[in-house]
């Protein structure tokens, strides 16, 4: 096909920078799904990434390598004329370009309160006016925007993440489960309410197994486990490899995902992708993704009623869940869906 030379896209992944993120698998996948779909319509793509990254991925996408002086002003190559700006705080803004701005998430509504509160929506605020059409990656996250922000009368879109189908090698991870496990993926961070998770071992034999980067906020997760005399089945192991990730995942008895701030939360789909039941929480966007596909944990966390629902959704999923429905279910969230809906974009702006 003609390459088109009316459209050069650049897609900011200087997110990228924080391996072992959501928003690092969000970027690294968007941009492969992007690239394909601009060799489909014959367009022009690139990705901008910090030069001590430079090279992630393996001459497969051309790369813009961002100098020390862009985040005060930001040099942008003149043959582009559509910038991505995929997240909602990112730095990157050019003045003279058309401009889509991803926004993930205002966790920092649920998170925070007062002047961190109003300090999150003034930033949030600029990168909004600084940009031509917007995009949230949830209903949830739309709503959100449309409550608490101006956009001006800017185009706001929804646009799901998609599942990303691991096609890697699978490895036992060194550190191995001898039972039995639960497994819970995130940052380990206080609004991902991991602290919550020791409460389901107890009348039972399972391991409990948490990968993610660390934090001072596991301390508040094994003081839980001490409390309920469970800390030798509490593992807390900081990143794992893909291959290793993925072993959790395929293995694991259910996962386990209690967040009380998501903008889409990606490794709901990754485990559904493998037939496990999902037990989340109930507030953000979880319920929207799961759909009736998952189990819920009650709003405010009771333990006891935890437990109960925990049992109840394992004995439901024993006799009657269906582990190619939830594969399916995963699959209806699409990359390359997602890559042509941004796409349609693009073009409107041009």
């Amino acid at each position: 096909m003609e390459k088109r030379k009316d459209i050069f896209v650049a897609f900011d992944c200087d997110k990228m920078k924080h391996p072992n993120t959501g928003l690092y698998s969000f970027c690294h996948q968007l941009a492969l799904a992007l690239n394909q779909e601009a060799l489909n319509r014959g367009a022009a793509f690139m990705v901008g990434l910090p030069s001590r990254i430079s090279g992630i991925f393996e001459d497969k996408i051309p790369e813009h390598s961002y100098r020390l002086t862009d985040k005060i002003k930001f040099h942008c190559p003149s043959k582009i004329n559509i910038w991505h700006a995929p997240f909602q705080l990112g730095k990157y803004f050019p003045k003279d370009k058309k401009t889509v701005l991803t926004i993930h998430d205002l966790n920092f509504l649920y998170e925070k309160d007062g002047k961190r509160r109003e300090s999150g929506l003034r930033k949030l605020q600029k990168n909004i006016n600084r940009s031509d059409y917007l995009v949230a990656i949830s209903e949830f996250t739309k709503k959100d925007i449309l409550k608490y922000l101006d956009i001006q009368g800017k185009p706001l879109d929804v646009i799901y993440n998609g599942c990303s189908v691991y096609t890697g090698e699978i490895r036992t991870p060194a550190k191995k489960p001898v039972r039995p496990f639960l497994f819970n993926l995130g940052t380990v961070l206080p609004k991902k309410n991991m602290h919550v998770l020791p409460y389901l071992l107890a009348g039972n034999d399972y391991e409990l197994y948490i990968a993610g980067n660390r934090s001072p906020y596991e301390n508040e997760i094994m003081a839980v486990a001490v409390e309920m005399c469970v800390a030798d089945r509490v593992h807390i192991l900081g990143p794992v490899k893909e291959e290793e990730k993925h072993w959790y995942l395929k293995h694991c008895e259910a996962f386990v995902f209690p967040s009380i701030a998501e903008g889409f939360g990606l490794p709901v789909i990754e485990a559904m992708y493998y037939g496990k039941p999902v037990f989340l929480s109930r507030h953000t966007c979880l319920p929207e993704i799961g759909q009736d596909k998952a189990y819920y944990f009650n709003y405010e966390f009771d333990p006891e009623l935890m437990r109960k629902e925990f049992q109840e959704g394992m004995e439901h999923f024993s006799s009657s869940g269906d582990p190619s429905a939830l594969k399916q279910h995963a699959l209806s969230f699409s990359w390359e869906n997602a890559a042509k809906a941004y796409w349609d974009i693009y073009e409107s702006l041009f």
